[in-house]
């Protein structure tokens, strides 16, 4: 089993193709790519974590999209995440050694000293303070945890 990390996918919502520059035509288009490039990635028996803004839309909507996905996939709640069905859901964070995983960005004073924070909802913009997995930083894929520990010590 392998573990990934993730966020703001925003599937079916249009409006982020124009907001946040996506190189796609189409939602459908949007959608049917992230989806191939996350079963590419992502086996059946992996976990994923998604840091926050699945999808808009109703209830059978999202579930539809999640049904089509690979692996169990534990979602930190984001703002637009209206849906939880088909989640192991979590509401603040998930902190797994020294990696601490958010939704949104944690101000730096609110870091334990030691720790890191990866995080979303900041799209294509860099993190001040951590770490930003938002899907326009990682080739619209989730990232293997091993990769992201790596690029984290890097960034030192």
């Amino acid at each position: 089993m392998k573990i990934f990390i993730t966020a703001d996918h925003h599937f079916h919502h249009k409006n982020i193709i124009e907001y946040c520059g996506r190189p796609f035509k189409t939602v459908e288009e949007m959608d049917r790519i992230m989806i191939e490039k996350w079963n590419n990635k992502v086996g059946k028996d992996d976990l994923v974590i998604h840091l926050g803004d699945f999808a808009l839309g109703n209830k059978e909507k999202v579930k539809e999209t999640r049904e089509k996905l690979n692996g169990t996939i534990v979602l930190i709640k984001g703002n637009h995440d209206r849906v939880s069905e088909g989640f192991i859901i979590v509401e603040d964070f998930i902190r797994i050694g020294n990696i601490i995983f958010s939704h949104r960005p944690i101000p730096k004073n609110e870091i334990p000293k030691g720790c890191v924070n990866v995080h979303g909802h900041i799209h294509e913009k860099e993190s001040l303070n951590g770490i930003n997995v938002s899907v326009e930083k990682t080739d619209y894929e989730p990232i293997e945890l091993d990769e992201l520990e790596k690029k984290i010590k890097e960034k030192g």
